[in-house]
């Protein structure tokens, strides 16, 4: 039987617990499994399907998760958060693929391919697959949140990171400063939405809603003169 480590700040949890309750975010336990990839310093873990790129630079660290299929939700579950026992705090940032030998990321499964530092936290090395438990809780993040912009000047590819509360979005729209028409992004693919507008010349704002339906405005977060592989920092988060 393998063996885990149980370190559980109370009080912490308590409190993130207290304010999940309160922004509507089901802070049930479920059951699910969890194995690890990658190496200690990281290895394997950057670059993930979610997009964000060096998880160190974006404040991520190595605090993060591959999902399943069933929980990966096409991407849409990029950025949330979860605590699994006994007790981490993890940020999805990857995606774990099925494959045709009835893999642990198969569905209708519920697995957590966690970054090798999370998983020895909460077991041995050598236990290789384990049994969890684990809930949705609000992310904690500091400062604003961010907008990398990408593409060329028919097609603005947004990451969207650093987002606080429920962590994951569900939509976002965008409009130009010579402009009051909110335009619905597409999303591209993990926590990345395009734009097939020219807005280049443009102070650009966003509208974002996360999937417990709150909405925040970010007005004229990139300035007139923004560039492409920029990022633009706004002084609000959720």
């Amino acid at each position: 039987m393998p063996m885990l480590y149980c370190f559980l700040p109370i009080a912490f949890f308590m409190f993130l617990l207290a304010r999940a309750m309160s922004a509507g975010i089901d802070s049930n336990w479920y059951d699910a499994h969890a194995t690890f990839y990658g190496d200690m310093n990281g290895g394997e873990t950057m670059q993930g399907a979610c997009g964000y790129g060096n998880l160190f630079e974006q404040g991520y660290g190595l605090q993060t998760t591959a999902l399943s299929t069933a929980l990966f939700n096409d991407g849409f579950a990029c950025g949330s958060c979860y605590e699994i026992k006994c007790s981490i705090k993890v940020t999805a940032t990857n995606f774990c693929p099925s494959n045709n030998n009835d893999g642990w990321c198969n569905p209708p499964r519920n697995h957590f391919d966690l970054s090798m530092k999370m998983f020895t936290t909460i077991a041995e090395y050598k236990a290789g697959i384990i049994p969890v438990q684990y809930r949705c809780v609000l992310c904690i993040k500091t400062g604003g949140v961010k907008f990398e912009l990408k593409g060329n000047p028919n097609w603005l590819l947004v990451l969207v990171y650093n987002v606080g509360n429920a962590g994951d979005i569900s939509s976002i729209s965008i409009k130009g400063s010579t402009s009051n028409e909110w335009n619905q992004m597409k999303h591209n693919w993990g926590e990345n939405w395009n734009t097939g507008l020219n807005l280049v010349g443009q102070a650009l704002s966003f509208q974002v809603t996360t999937s417990d339906g709150k909405k925040l405005e970010f007005n004229n977060v990139a300035p007139v003169n923004w560039q492409f592989g920029q990022t633009y920092k706004s002084i609000q988060n959720f």
